[in-house]
Parts: structure tokens; sequence; C-alpha cells
């Protein structure tokens, strides 16, 4: 019986060739989504799990309340003691305590080759901590102070086909290192993927006077602190055990003076990294999870959109199959039999249209994968993927099928084979009701798209105050650049290509250093102090060309400029000073009579997130700090950069021949900070563009059938005098109408969710009417284009053909 069944429903498709062309293409470009979502969305909820401790590893974050403003902040900042503690004090709660630096970009130099490569430095116990599957060398490769051990990938870029093992490697030309392990590389959904090789923190500690200074030093913050909890001590009974944790371990004048803050830390455990990235009143508030659900929730839509084509166009040609019912009934079938021939073929459809999009997906999946900075695969291999696969096929196949089968199979046999079987005038509502549904969906996805970059354009287009245009930093780690970077800018400037040069603590899209306990005249003795402080040489401001709204900029003609200071905007709104120009900052922990005075006020500079407030900031005259770090140089707008940076590299390599010319566009730094909600933005499309398809596939069929069913009212009409632009007016309304009622219910739900997504940044655009009216339109601009085809294609047909097939 089965076997009749499946025959019957191939016979079936193979008859009417357009119907089910447009059912299991609807269905595959569906399926091929929900598949593409359901591929992603694992990689996302897969992320970090590669490591076998995922359940106990976790970072130690901070926690404190500003008690004037009752904002309440969290960062991973922390201090070196704080890690010595959680090692000493706290064993019964964590069987590893990793103390690390951020990650960051390092030259590794082999011979007189030169590597840029991101490394982490961090506690040795890192490797059986993570898990790291070692190809050469051991758990313990990481205890010798001088060692390093390099991702798989990385010991071939450097070693080639040479066993790396024991090889000497020299981190920045300054720290003598010996390969002492391979790992195998981490996959790309995985926090530490970025990391090209560990080497111990010891190194970093003994190799930074100032790192070394802070290891008794409560005051600074700057250092990363790992953990994984004891097999039997769960995180929600370590964060008990850090309670108060400062009053218990920091030293009594310090945990006195911050008393006020309310300061703690807690585990921030790996499983939210990735998924619950951000934090409000110091708290883990959301991430990535929103696009998750976000995600899931559209390829549950567009697979809806599928299937309620299905469901149409099963419907709508529910009188041609009426007969067959009749028929069917009259010699016995039962209605369960009729449902289940009905069922079989919606599962036929089902079956034939996964297929389809099965090679749909592998064709787009590197296109896709590019897109989503993913590296996803079909798990043909995994026995669980065909389990799904089987389930989705039976899920698709029911929620396409059962109703069409029960309508269907209600048919009475006796009004059937008499001939008075009517549908009703109510008969096409459920019809219009799952247009109305599939336009909502489209329209929703439309005008989210549009707001998502609305924006970024908005973000991109925030004045930033300062010029970006033709700037490029270079990294200063080498030690062989100190004392040499005034012969770099007089070489430079000489090429005719650079127009000037300064130095900086921090790159110009970044901020690296925060300090507090400033004071100045008026203070409120509770006001929170935190600035963030960038060190630069003389020339800065006018590299970068900032505002300055008050006051001067940093001059070679003051020597007392030494002890200057050039503050922001939001600084100074903060200070609550009338005149700031003049005053005086000064800060105990530099000495009791160590002073600034303001020169200048500046506007804002963004150099964070472009989505954020500014940060309060103090710009010190500090070449001993700003040569350490960054060199910025800018480029003459008339020269080209494929003219400029040879000449440049040029200059570098004679003066400091030892060092890796490590160069990277400012514009494109910037420009990094959108590619989260630029990939967002670009996945929206995608998904809105199939949904908009299968919407418009629907909408093709439920046309041609419409006039197909009005064949002899199109040629009486024609016969009477009617003209091509009133039949098609008359084909074209209704579906015209439904588009309508779905804008209107499409727009205020459009509205609240994207609303909601938008209140999320500080910094954000307002959702403009015009959004509604240009997607309203484009929806009915769409639903035209699909439906006239078959319209006019009706109102040319020759009225004679129609009337003689009655």
């Amino acid at each position: 019986m089965l076997i009749n069944y499946f025959k019957i429903a191939f016979r079936n498709l193979t008859k009417n060739k357009v119907y089910s062309f447009i059912n299991i293409g609807g269905l595959s470009v569906g399926m091929s989504v929900a598949i593409l979502i359901g591929l992603w969305i694992y990689d996302e909820l897969s992320y970090n799990k590669s490591h076998k401790n995922y359940d106990s590893i976790a970072q130690i974050r901070n926690i404190s309340t500003d008690p004037n403003t009752g904002i309440t902040r969290s960062g991973p900042a922390l201090q070196f003691p704080l890690g010595t503690s959680l090692k000493n004090n706290y064993k019964h709660y964590f069987k590893h305590v990793l103390l690390a630096f951020w990650v960051g970009d390092y030259t590794l130099s082999s011979d007189n080759n030169k590597y840029p490569k991101r490394g982490e430095f961090i506690d040795g116990d890192v490797i059986e901590m993570l898990s790291l599957k070692m190809l050469k060398g051991s758990g313990a490769s990481l205890q010798d102070p001088h060692s390093v051990i390099l991702s798989k990938s990385t010991a071939e870029a450097i070693f080639g086909n040479e066993d790396p093992l024991n090889k000497n490697l020299k981190i920045d030309n300054r720290m003598d290192v010996v390969v002492r392990g391979v790992y195998e590389d981490l996959p790309k959904n995985n926090r530490f993927r970025e990391v090209q090789f560990f080497s111990p923190w010891s190194l970093w500690v003994s190799s930074n006077d100032w790192v070394k200074a802070c290891e008794n030093q409560w005051e600074n913050s700057s250092f990363n602190v790992y953990v994984q909890t004891q097999p039997n001590v769960s995180v929600e009974q370590a964060n008990v055990a850090l309670k108060d944790f400062y009053n218990k371990n920091a030293p009594k004048q310090i945990a006195d003076e911050w008393r006020k803050y309310n300061p703690g830390i807690f585990l921030y455990p790996m499983k939210q990294w990735h998924l619950y990235s951000e934090f409000k009143d110091g708290k883990v508030a959301g991430g990535r999870i929103t696009f998750v659900w976000l995600f899931g929730i559209v390829g549950i839509f567009v697979l809806l959109l599928a299937c309620i084509n299905f469901m149409n166009l099963s419907t709508a040609r529910s009188e041609k199959r009426a007969k067959e019912v009749g028929i069917r009934k009259a010699i016995g079938s039962v209605r369960s039999q009729l449902i289940q021939q009905f069922l079989s073929e919606s599962f036929l459809v089902v079956l034939l249209a996964f297929v389809i999009a099965i090679g749909f997906v592998l064709l787009t999946l590197p296109w896709f994968n590019n897109l989503a900075d993913k590296d996803m695969s079909v798990p043909f291999t995994n026995p669980v993927f065909w389990a799904i696969s089987l389930a989705f096929i039976v899920f698709t196949a029911g929620m396409a099928g059962i109703y069409p089968a029960f309508y269907l199979s209600s048919f009475q046999p006796v009004k059937v084979l008499k001939g008075t079987f009517k549908l009703g005038r109510f008969s096409s509502l459920p019809r219009k009701v799952l247009v109305v549904v599939q336009f909502t969906v489209s329209v929703v996805l439309i005008v989210g798209t549009i707001v998502v970059y609305q924006q970024i354009k908005h973000a991109r287009n925030r004045p930033v105050g300062y010029n970006r245009e033709g700037l490029i930093k270079v990294s200063l780690n080498d030690p062989n650049y100190q004392g040499k970077q005034d012969v770099i800018k007089t070489e430079l400037i000489n090429t005719g290509i650079v127009e000037n040069l300064a130095l900086s603590s921090s790159p110009l899209t970044e901020i690296w250093s925060n300090a507090g306990g400033y004071n100045w005249k008026g203070k409120d003795p509770e006001l929170a102090s935190d600035f963030a402080v960038i060190n630069v040489t003389h020339d800065f401001g006018k590299l970068v060309d900032w505002k300055i709204k008050e006051g001067r900029d940093f001059s070679r003609a003051f020597a007392t400029d030494s002890n200057a200071i050039v503050i922001n905007e939001t600084a100074a709104k903060y200070l609550g000073l009338k005149n700031p120009v003049g005053e005086f900052i000064t800060n105990a922990d530099e000495g009791a009579n160590k002073s600034w005075q303001i020169i200048g006020v500046v506007k804002d500079l963004v150099m964070q997130s472009p989505y954020e407030p500014v940060k309060r900031s103090f710009y010190f005259l500090d070449p001993k700090y700003a040569d350490v770090s960054q060199m910025i140089i800018k480029m003459k707008p008339d020269v080209s950069a494929s003219e400029a940076l040879p000449k440049i590299e040029a200059v570098f390599n004679k003066i400091v021949p030892s060092a890796l010319f490590d160069y990277k566009f400012v514009d494109q730094e910037y420009g990094k900070k959108f590619s989260q909600e630029e990939r967002i933005g670009k996945l929206a499309t995608f998904f809105a563009l199939l949904a908009i398809f299968i919407s418009c596939l629907g909408l093709f069929g439920l046309a041609s059938f419409v006039a197909e069913q009005r064949t002899k009212e199109i040629g009486i009409r024609k016969v009477l005098g009617a003209s091509i632009g009133s039949l098609w007016s008359m084909l074209s309304k209704d579906f015209v109408v439904l588009v309508i009622i779905s804008c209107m219910i499409a727009a205020p739900i459009a509205y609240y969710f994207m609303n909601q997504w938008l209140i999320k940044y500080n910094y954000h655009t307002e959702i403009s009417w015009w959004i509604f009216v240009v997607t309203g339109m484009g929806a009915l601009g769409i639903t035209l284009l699909t439906v006239s085809y078959q319209a006019v294609k009706a109102a040319l047909m020759n009225p004679i053909k129609s009337l003689k097939t009655e």
C-alpha cells in the first residue's frame, strides 16, 4: 500500500510540472536556509567546546560601583597580586590559576627571518587547562621560563618541514626562547584560535621591569587571570568563596580606601565568553545569543514560508482533486487512507526538496562561511546529523502536508460525484491568511535589514574628532627602536612622501591604559577619578588634526609643556571646572608635588567603540612612555599607499634592520569595529532575499492558478470589451490588498523588535518612517511584478480559445 501511495504521488508530481516545480523549489530553498542556519547555530553553541575542561574554565572579572552615579561596571583587567592570592589562598576551589598578559602582536625571529604573530604570555599550566593537543613536546613544555610552544600552522610557517623542537627564536628581538612544543591548531570557533604561540608568564615578568614592579602593587590593573575550578567545585560555590575578596586579601589601607566602590571579583565561565559577552550593571546581559535566537526564528519562519506555498497550492487546486477523492471514497477508501495518501505526497516532495537543498548547501557553503566568518562543513559522517535530518524531513512534511491532507480528505463523495460540490465563498480565506503571514515575515526581515545598515551608517558617520585619512601605525616592539625615532622621522620626511610623524602610548583606535587617583580644584572627595591615559609627543595633535575647543595644543615653544596636559570634552565636563584651561591636575600616586597644568580642551576622539560614549581622557606630553608603543605616520595626500609604503619600509629597514616593519592603516583598524554588525547585516540581507523569493514563488503559483480558474470569465469579459489593463487590475487587486495588510501588520512588529535591538547601543540611530514606506512600496512592486506575468498572459489570451474549452 505504501509503495502504491508513492507511485500515485509521483504521477501527480509529473502530471503537474509547474506546481511541482514551485513546491519543490520553494521547499528546497526554505530547507537550505534552515540547514545553513542550523549549521551556524551549532557552530555558535559549540564555541570553545573543543576544550575538555570547558565546563570548569573561567576568567576572573572585577566589579565595582561608582558611588556618585550608582553605575556598576565590570572588566577583565586585574592586579598581579590578585592572581598570587588566588594561587596561595584558594587552592581548595581552584585546580589551576593562570596569570596572563593580553593577547598581542609580536615578532618571532628565526635567523634573519621575521614573522608577525599573535601570542600570549601565560602560566605554564595552560597546556593542561586548555587540553591543548601536543603534537610535539608535552604538558610540561612551558615550565622552562625561556620556552615557547607554537601552533602547528605557525611552526610550519617558520620552520617548514624541519623539526621545530629545540630551535631558537627571539620574541620582539629581546626575549630569547627555545621551541619546546607544537600543538594542534585550535578550531575557528575557539577563543584562543588567534593565539599562534604561548610563552611563560615568568618570561614576561622578567623581561619587563614595569610588570615586575607590579608584583605587589594592588593599584595597577593590567593583567588577566584564568582559573579552572576543582572537580567538586561549581562556579557558584567559587563565587561565594570570592565574596569580599579585597577586604580579605588586599592591604588594609587599600581595602579601606576602595570600600566605597564596593569592589569585588567573580568567575566568568568559558561557556558564556562567546554568547554572553555583553555586560550591564556589572552583570552578563546578553551578546551573540541574541543573534542565535534571532536567526533560529528566521530559519523557522523561512521554512514556514515554503510550507505555506505547499499548503496554498495544494488547497487551491482542491477542485481538481475533488473528483479523485469522491471516487476513492465511493469505492471504499476511508478518510485515514486518503490522509496517508496526501501525506505520502507531501513526504515525497519534501524528500526531493531535501536532496536538492543539500546540494544547494554544498554549493553555497564556501561563500556562506566567508560571509559568516566560519569554518563549517556538512557532517555527513555523523550519525546524529542523519537522525536530525530524518526528523527534519518528517517534521517539514508534516507541517507542509497535514492541513491539505485533512482538508482534501474531508470532501463528501455524493456532492462531488453529483457535480454539486462547491468550495464556498470563504474557501480561499485560509490561503489569504497564509499569504499575509508570508509577506508579514518577509517585510519584517527587510525592515530589520535596513535598520541594521542604518545603524552601521550612523556609527560610521559619527564625528570621531580626528582625521584618519593617510594615517598608518607602526608597532615599536623591537628595543632597537629606542633613541632612533627622531632619525626615522627625519629620513621619512626627506623622502617627500611623509607629511608628519608622532608617537603615542595607545593606537588611535584603542585605549590601552587607564589610571585613577587624580585630584583637581573643587573635586568631591567621593568622586571617582578614573581616566583614559594617553602619552603623546608634540606633533600628535597636529598629525591627527584634533579640534581645539579651548586653549592650545602642545608646543615646543613652551618648555613648561613637559608638565602640561590636554583633556577631552568629556573629561572637562566631568571635572566640573568653569574654565579648565590653566587649572592643575595632581596625582598622589606620582608624588606629592607632581602636577600638570591643563593647556587645552579638544573635541572627543572616538578611540574605542563607535557605539559607546567616549571615555574621559587625559593626553600627557610624555615621550618617555609614548616612544615605546606606537608610531603614527601621516602620508601626504597626493601620494598613493602603493607608492609610499615601499619607501617607508626602506627607511625602517635601513635604520632598524633587526625590526619587522609591522604596519596597519588606521582607517582599516577603525573599520573593523563595525565587522560584527556588517556581518549580521549581510546575513540578514541574504535571508530576507530568500524569504522574498519563496513568497514570490508562492504568489506566482497562486496567480497562475487563479488565472487558470477564471479562464472563462476572462474570455467573456474580453468579448464584452474589457481592456487588458482592467483585466490585469481585476486579477492583481486581491494580491495587492493582501500585501498592504501584511505591511500594516509587519510595521509595528518590526518597529518593536528593531527598537529593542537599537537601545542596547548608547549611540544609535532612530527608526525613520521612510523605512516602512520604502519597504511597503518595494513589497508592492515585487508583488505586482510577480503577479503581472500571469495576469497579462491571461488577459492576452484569445477569448475564442477560452470559451471553446467549455
